[in-house]
């Protein structure tokens, strides 16, 4: 059902002070741009999302990868879940999406 826990989005006020924080621990980013800083180590998808906070995000939000968002959205929303936001594009194909479990705990799902 899933492939596991692979993407970690943390909301950032100040990108270039967040770029130089991650970094020190991170090394070099693999993408930067100005809507989107990433980094992979470990196997593990890093992301620092300047608009995070104003799409509702209060804190990092972990991403389960899963083959189809709509399926396994239904699943967990038969189960208790709410979604909070609803699968959107975030490039390439990439859809993402974010429910809430029944402690509202944010759970994200990401369909790559």
């Amino acid at each position: 059902m899933t492939a596991g826990l692979q993407t970690i989005v943390y909301p950032v006020t100040d990108l270039v002070k967040a770029r130089a924080f991650y970094g020190a621990l991170l090394g070099e980013p693999t993408t930067d741009t100005p809507y989107y800083v990433g980094y992979r180590a470990a196997g593990q998808d890093i992301a620092l999302d300047p608009n995070g906070a104003k799409q509702g995000m209060t804190g990092p939000i972990g991403y389960w990868h899963v083959e189809d968002i709509d399926k396994q959205i239904a699943a967990m929303v038969a189960a208790g879940a709410v979604v909070r936001t609803e699968p959107r594009d975030v490039g390439g194909g990439r859809l993402i999406a974010t429910l809430a479990d029944a402690d509202g705990n944010p759970v994200g799902l990401l369909q790559p």
